[in-house]
């Protein structure tokens, strides 16, 4: 069966004037254009190719690869807006379109938001949207605490920075969790910190405990030998330098550092940490 929004595995059955005509199956029948596709096909090649519907709501394959497919999240572009909704740039001739209805804000030309695509199942059409609620899984009994997972910024508020989990599930990385720049669109790894009464789920970008302390450590061990043997942070250093320089608190650079100390790889200071030769 041909599934519109995704990539499927044709066969080819006839060669037209505007294209091979591939069909499924179950014998349903589509036209790849031929300036969307190969002309060297013959007829009983298969070809892997993605379906959507052309300009007049038929089913059309090609073997552009978009940027996401029914069932993705992803950020894309606007590159046009006009009294119905926006349309997004995602890799293919035509644009994915998100009805006004399906927008948390109004979209502008130029910027990028990041969506779920989805197929509206009274038209057929493939369409996205940046009301993200009802495309998350809220079955989170999968999930455990110090689990990594990947993550997708898709919107900031004043308590943090909203994350898809796994292309997935509903997550917030916490301000006072976030060493680093986090745009909307960042793709990032991180481990699940707590999972809410509400099956969302708390995410950390680093790990906590003994594990933390180990990763800072490779991490200022990096940094020594790419800085010549001398890094220019100690024990008096302000915490946003550290933060800035290495993306960890001053209290897990402390602790990665008396370890390192203890295990003689370092000698600290109070205004920088050197290699021990």
């Amino acid at each position: 069966m041909v599934e519109i929004g995704s990539t499927n595995q044709l066969t080819v059955v006839r060669v037209t004037k505007p294209g091979h005509v591939l069909r499924d199956d179950e014998g349903r029948e589509l036209l790849l254009p031929h300036k969307l596709g190969p002309r060297e096909l013959q007829v009983g090649d298969a070809i892997s190719v993605f379906v959507y519907t052309d300009s007049e709501d038929r089913p059309i394959a090609t073997t552009q690869k978009p940027l996401a497919q029914v069932g993705d999240f992803a950020c894309l572009k606007v590159v046009h807006v006009n009294e119905h909704g926006a349309f997004l740039d995602w890799g293919l001739d035509k644009d994915l379109f998100v009805p006004k209805s399906e927008q948390h804000v109004s979209m502008r030309v130029g910027q990028s938001y990041v969506v779920a695509v989805f197929l509206d199942g009274a038209t057929e059409r493939v369409a996205a949207a940046s009301k993200l609620g009802p495309f998350f899984d809220y079955d989170v009994s999968s999930l455990s605490e110090g689990k990594p997972v990947e993550l997708l910024a898709y919107d900031e508020n004043d308590v943090g920075m909203l994350v898809i989990v796994d292309d997935r599930y509903s997550g917030m990385i916490h301000r006072s969790e976030i060493f680093r720049p986090v745009r909307v669109g960042d793709r990032l790894s991180g481990f699940v910190a707590k999972i809410r009464d509400d099956n969302k789920l708390d995410i950390r970008l680093r790990r906590t405990g003994q594990s933390a302390q180990m990763d800072a450590s490779a991490l200022i061990l990096e940094a020594l030998k790419s800085s010549g043997g001398v890094l220019p942070l100690g024990d008096k250093s302000p915490p946003a330098e550290i933060v800035q320089r290495l993306g960890i608190s001053k209290k897990v650079f402390k602790a990665a550092v008396g370890a390192l100390y203890k295990s003689g790889q370092v000698i600290p200071g109070p205004k920088e940490t050197r290699l021990k030769s």
